[in-house]
């Protein structure tokens, strides 16, 4: 089974994120826990939750992936802006239990020149302070491209942070195609090396997510500037290997190309022929 979706606007609610999914062609989507510049979050209506979890059944509808703020820094040098993470954080598991079972992705943070090693440190911390045993919703962090001071541009920060949690059973990964690649990892040529070498660091039971972009940039550019499925740099070849690997079978797989709706009609339409190709010939 393909579970394959966008990104997609929270603003209208989560009935209406469904059927924009449906319509669309998809069976899961990601959105936005709150603005993604800003803090409040919106009330949700329990009614529209219901209907969204009525459709999403009739549907069969893969797990969806909440995406935390761009603006939560877990690792932030200012304690002011970690607080702000660490308070959104818990708000948003808290909301995500209305819709019971999910992912909620996020950031690891930029550390900005306190080094890695504090980084890590600091993004684990907060993680202990806010997953709970009770909870349902699997927290993600997300491959990042390696920009700047950002913390998760290679898979060991990763597992360092994990490593630090408690909840262990409540963490993964996201893994994000235009993060790797502009990262440094070789998924063009070498996808069965790149999750050779994740499942060695992390585990692939870890990976839970995957965000499908094309990239403007260069293996190993660290810059994280989306292109259209096959418009960019990986090439949409090695797009449907990713997504027709045997190891990432049933996970979600979110597009967040520069697009709109009609747009991302076109890219799932295309990935699920050649989905469906692959498969008839196995």
């Amino acid at each position: 089974m393909l579970y394959i979706g966008n990104h997609t606007s929270s603003s209208k609610g989560y009935e209406a994120m469904g059927k924009q999914m449906v319509k669309n062609g998809g069976n899961t989507f990601a959105f936005f826990t709150r603005n993604p510049r800003g803090g409040k979050a919106k009330e949700i209506d329990p009614s529209d939750v219901g209907k969204f979890l009525t459709l999403a059944g009739e549907m069969k509808f893969g797990k969806i992936v909440a995406h935390a703020p761009y603006t939560l820094n877990a690792c932030a040098a200012k304690e002011n802006l970690r607080d702000f993470a660490r308070e959104t954080m818990a708000d948003d598991l808290r909301r995500l239990e209305l819709t019971p079972g999910n992912y909620y992705n996020f950031h690891p943070g930029s550390h900005v020149g306190q080094g890695i090693g504090t980084g890590i440190e600091k993004i684990a911390e907060i993680l202990n302070q806010v997953l709970t045993p009770g909870q349902s919703t699997v927290v993600l962090l997300e491959t990042m491209a390696g920009k700047g001071s950002e913390v998760g541009g290679r898979f060991q920060e990763l597992r360092e942070i994990l490593d630090l949690v408690s909840e262990k059973e409540k963490t993964g990964v996201c893994l994000d195609t235009c993060h790797v690649w502009d990262g440094g990892y070789d998924i063009v040529h070498d996808l069965d090396g790149v999750l050779t070498e994740f499942d060695k660091v992390i585990g692939l039971d870890r990976l839970k997510a995957v965000h499908l972009n094309d990239s403007q940039n260069d293996l190993g550019s660290h810059k994280d500037r989306h292109a259209k499925i096959g418009e960019g740099k990986i090439g949409l070849e090695a797009l449907v290997r990713v997504v027709c690997h045997p190891a990432l079978e049933g996970l979600p797989f979110i597009l967040e190309t520069p697009n709109d709706d009609a747009g991302w009609a076109r890219e799932i339409a295309l990935l699920r022929e050649r989905y469906a190709s692959q498969h008839s010939k196995a």
